[in-house]
């Protein structure tokens, strides 16, 4: 399958990584792809959307996971081998119906590995993948990364009964299903080859945790921002921001600060019936005590109350509360996934021994809630799209 080495230096040795292609030709043709995406914007995606794709695209953010995985690049033709590393086949992933973005940055990273990749988008939401694809393809030439695309990456839209599913399934070496948990034993239950592997994303939830001390506009911007990509249906959106070491006035002061900032995160209209959705979700609110309110236009719900009062459900409601360090651990949902943070000291010592002890597995700052990498939700899912060889001289 490999025509290209590439040599890797980690503590134990020389590790050398088996591609299809040269990894530095694939890496130079998405950055010249990323040049030609800053002169344009495709109607298929937010200026947001684009951005993040222009910074995950930066050549030192490609090169991230094989120096994560296999250590830094090894120029030198010393030193005895002790791990081939080589890709393991067909890659096939269930993309989730809500969380857009997710799609072109599956693959961008699987691109790298040279697997060859066969995807299905959600049936009901909107497909980032093909209008990626149809951007990139025209302008990237006929170098490998425009030959890869071509050849060994395929997309398709179909239900959850689809015999297509079955077909992915069996055929695939590794299986990465992005969804509910419901969705992951789906595909689970399909039958798969003996030697494949299923990487499963199933059901998570997060929070925003700040400090009092922290809150200025610029914060509450960033937290509205990052809330108001996927609202509370996202993974890695905040349900909850806890205010830290706070009192109700805390939380109240963040609260207004977002009510007033909301139209410049959302200065258009939301759709009729998200709004609808949104006054039923603030009456809901105020009826299981929440101080909730409607943002401008009924865009979304800014509901303010206590730490363990039962959430409300709504397509863009975010509860506000405070709380101490204890109570916020205390109540940590069992499916945690990402804390965003903006913390006086996020690197002390304390949050460290709270990681350990807790089912938290990402803890990042609030503007990073949604960046996705090699690692997710505790797995380190893109060194498993690698067979890896123990070798002894």
């Amino acid at each position: 399958m490999s025509d290209r080495l590439h040599f890797f230096r980690c503590e134990t040795g020389r590790c050398a990584v088996s591609l299809p292609f040269s990894l530095d030709g694939v890496i130079d043709d998405w950055d010249r792809l990323r040049r030609a995406m800053i002169r344009e914007l495709p109607p298929a995606f937010s200026r947001d959307e684009w951005a993040y794709l222009l910074s995950f695209l930066a050549p030192e953010q490609l090169r991230l996971p094989f120096q994560q995985a296999f250590g830094v690049a090894d120029a030198t033709t010393t030193g005895a081998v002790r791990l081939l590393a080589r890709p393991r086949g067909l890659v096939s992933v269930w993309l989730p119906g809500n969380v857009n973005l997710l799609g072109p940055l599956t693959l961008i990273l699987v691109s790298l590995t040279g697997n060859p990749l066969r995807m299905k988008v959600g049936a009901r939401g909107q497909d980032l993948v093909r209008p990626f694809l149809d951007f990139a393809r025209p302008r990237l030439g006929d170098g490998p990364l425009a030959r890869y695309l071509a050849e060994q990456v395929h997309v398709e839209q179909f239900g959850r009964d689809d015999a297509r599913n079955r077909d992915m399934s069996e055929q695939a070496h590794v299986r990465i299903v992005f969804g509910t948990d419901e969705a992951v034993k789906a595909v689970d239950a399909l039958p798969h080859r003996g030697d494949s592997s299923l990487v499963g994303f199933g059901n998570h939830q997060s929070q925003a945790w700040i400090e009092p001390a922290c809150v200025t506009d610029d914060v509450a911007m960033l937290l509205a921002r990052v809330f108001a990509i996927y609202g509370p249906a996202g993974c890695t959106s905040p349900r909850i921001a806890v205010l830290i070491g706070g009192t109700t006035d805390d939380a109240r002061d963040l609260r207004d600060r977002l009510l007033s900032l909301w139209p410049k995160v959302m200065p258009r209209d939301v759709i009729g019936h998200v709004a609808s959705q949104n006054i039923m979700a603030r009456q809901w609110a105020a009826a299981l005590g929440w101080d909730a309110v409607l943002t401008r236009r009924h865009a979304a719900v800014l509901a303010l109350g206590k730490t363990g009062q039962e959430i409300v459900g709504g397509p863009m409601t975010l509860h506000i509360e405070p709380a101490s360090f204890d109570e916020a651990v205390q109540h940590l949902p069992a499916n945690i996934q990402t804390i965003g943070h903006a913390l006086v000291n996020a690197g002390d010592r304390s949050w460290m021994e709270l990681l350990a002890r807790t089912a938290i597995k990402r803890f990042v700052p609030l503007g990073q809630m949604h960046f996705f990498g090699p690692v997710w939700d505790g797995m380190g899912f893109w060194r498993q799209l690698f067979e890896e060889v123990e070798v002894r001289p």
